[in-house]
């Protein structure tokens, strides 16, 4: 009896031992051939609304399917280190924490079909180095953007069908053959599976890839469903793929002006090249290990073109090398390479250094530093610098840094010195006469502005057709370090006319300027150590843009006045055409209103008693008689009083 009760309680301990698994689910172990056994949980219950968490930590496959989870929130897997699979399907889920999956390091497959989940977290593929199945089948996703091609590169097995998608960044097929430039057979074992039918694909240009490989056989990129149509533009609309022709899709082709330059040491240097394509392509210079070139201007003269120019100044060994042009549009992309190559060298002398007027036992020597061209082209650039040593003695010698150059750029070349010094004599720089050493080098240095001190927010504003206004900031130069502003039309040097002024001013009018044009504007600050001077861009106001507007303002004026008279003149027109039609009854009001009837009475000779008597009697008349203008008898009847003997009178 003991021994029976002892095993029921060592049964019970390792069913407490056992690993829990959650309420809504359920948890199968199953066997392997080596012998171990894997673990996988099924959550299916309609009534689950969140993430379980509690599943148990050996878990290799997991599966929440037909439930009423909305969302997968951050971490909500991060303990299950030995996940492999991750089915979350034909749930209700629509948002996607971006750190939802951390910490699967193992993951191969997630699976996310059937929900409505409308914008994916791309970013959070970094987390699952090892993922290679990527299903998205039947959800709401409208877009993928470029940031998430990095992560796709390892994927073999990307479902997107059934979504919203109309079109794809134009660099997503270049991760895969034959777009990569793989050759097609090189991997011809290891497929690359894409779902992308059943969506509402706009057939242009940044798909053309995409069409384009509809229409190949033989690649490791499968298709799950070749016959993929259009929905849009309208006369593309329900045409297959691979009946598709994209016409007005040009891939760029890039020509550069030289394919090999070679050029003087500190000389300035221009790199030229140009692109065609449809649609207009971009263009962006690189170096030889891939990093980008700033100092470059565009301009695109007519669509489907572009150019572009790089500027190198002063060019040193260090900027020798390969420059690499990249042209790239939707439809693909295209490269030049143009080669440049320094010649000359450095040579590096000491030479002794006089003070003032002193003979001194030991001289003190100054660096001189040249730069000499070969001997079989002609002198671009020569500079010498000074090093003087740094010691209090040393403070008031006479130094002289002599620069001459015949670029046309304001801009001074770079010098480098170099490591092996050439011992000999070199000539003094004498003193001019009837001047002191240590004047003079007090003079030089008083000339030199520092470095750091410079003109900064350079801009023009108020731009007319012949004039416009250049403003900057003066950062820790005096008031009164001269100026110099130097300006004429782009690309035009032999056009240049400078201003002369001063820093403190910080403004200048640039006078004398030709309409509708493009002008580059530079400051250079006299004296000052060698460096890029700050310069802009600006384009004049067009004269006949002013005349356009002057014009339609004019025009505006006299259609309001043309207007007001059309509008007067028809309510003449319909005033009269309404008294037309009423004539009649104006004539009846006409004659109701000014005209009376009256009668004329005179004295008559009656008999009255049998003795004669006079008396007022009423004189027959006619009807047209009695009828006349009621002022006009009023007049008549007071004439009539004066001059009538027989006293008749109209009566009103």
């Amino acid at each position: 009896m003991r021994q029976l009760l002892l095993v029921y309680v060592i049964l019970c301990c390792l069913s407490l031992a056992h690993p829990f698994c959650p309420s809504q689910c359920t948890c199968v172990l199953h066997g392997r051939t080596d012998g171990a056994r894997t673990r996988s949980v099924v959550c299916n219950d309609p009534d689950m609304s969140d993430v379980p968490v509690n599943v148990p930590v050996d878990t290799v496959k997991l599966r929440i399917e037909k439930t009423m989870v909305r969302r997968i929130p951050t971490e909500a897997f991060y303990y299950l280190v030995e996940l492999r699979y991750l089915w979350i399907t034909y749930n209700s889920i629509t948002s996607v924490d971006s750190a939802g999956f951390y910490n699967l390091k193992v993951l191969h497959e997630l699976r996310l079909d059937g929900n409505m989940i409308s914008v994916f977290p791309w970013e959070s593929l970094k987390e699952m180095p090892m993922l290679r199945t990527l299903d998205l089948h039947n959800n709401r996703i409208t877009n993928v953007p470029n940031e998430a091609i990095p992560y796709l590169f390892n994927i073999t097995y990307l479902d997107l069908s059934s979504n919203k998608l109309a079109t794809l960044p134009s660099d997503l097929m270049d991760i895969w053959p034959p777009f990569n430039g793989a050759p097609i057979f090189a991997n011809a074992s290891q497929k690359v599976v894409l779902g992308l039918q059943d969506n509402p694909w706009f057939c242009d240009c940044k798909i053309s890839k995409l069409i384009e490989l509809s229409k190949m056989s033989g690649t490791p990129v499968v298709l799950m469903d070749l016959f993929m149509a259009c929905s849009g533009p309208e006369n593309l609309a329900g045409f297959p793929f691979q009946r598709a022709e994209l016409d007005n899709c040009v891939k760029p082709s890039v020509m550069s002006s030289a394919t090999k330059i070679t050029s003087d040491l500190g000389s300035n240097v221009i790199l030229r090249c140009d692109a065609t394509g449809f649609p207009t392509p971009s263009l962006s210079w690189a170096n030889s290990d891939g990093s980008p070139v700033d100092n470059t201007v565009q301009e695109s003269p007519g669509d489907g073109i572009r150019w572009s120019i790089m500027s190198l100044h002063g060019i040193s060994f260090e900027d020798a090398g390969n420059y690499n042009c990249k042209a790239k549009n939707y439809a693909g992309n295209a490269e030049a390479t143009i080669s440049v190559s320094v010649t000359g060298h450095i040579s590096t002398t000491i030479v002794p250094l006089r003070l003032s007027n002193k003979t001194e036992p030991t001289e003190p020597t100054k660096q001189v530093t040249t730069v000499i061209p070969p001997t079989d082209t002609p002198i671009s650039t020569t500079m010498m610098t000074t090093a003087i040593p740094t010691t209090s003695t040393m403070a008031t010698t006479s130094t002289t840094a002599t620069t001459s150059t015949t670029s046309a750029a304001p801009k001074r070349p770079k010098t480098t010195r170099s490591k092996n010094l050439q011992k000999g004599p070199l000539k003094q720089a004498k003193p001019q006469p009837g001047g002191d050493g240590t004047k003079l080098a007090a003079d030089e240095k008083s000339k030199i502005i520092d470095k750091s001190k410079s003109v900064k927010d350079i801009k023009i504003v108020e731009e007319t057709s012949d004039t416009a206004v250049l403003l900057w900031r003066a950062d820790g130069l005096p008031n009164d370090a001269p100026l110099t502003v130097v300006y004429s039309p782009y690309d035009e040097d032999d056009m240049k006319r400078t201003v002369e002024t001063k820093a403190g001013s910080g403004k200048v009018l640039l006078e004398g300027l030709s309409s509708g044009m493009r002008y580059s504007v530079c400051l250079i600050v006299k004296g000052r150590a060698a460096g890029k001077d700050p310069c802009t861009e600006f384009y004049t106001l067009d004269d006949v843009e002013d005349g356009d507007k002057l014009f339609i303002f004019i025009s505006g004026i006299a259609c309001i006045l043309v207007m007001s008279l059309i509008a007067l003149l028809l309510y003449n027109i319909i005033d009269l055409y309404y008294k037309g039609h009423n004539t009649e009854y104006d004539e009846e009001e006409l004659e109701k209103d000014s005209y009376v009837k009256f009668e004329t009475i005179s004295m008559k000779q009656r008999t009255l008693n049998g003795q004669p008597t006079q008396l007022w009697a009423r004189r027959a008349t006619h009807e047209s008689e009695r009828m006349l203008l009621c002022s006009r008898s009023s007049n008549d009847s007071q004439m009539t009083s004066k001059s009538d003997s027989s006293r008749c009178e109209y009566l009103c």
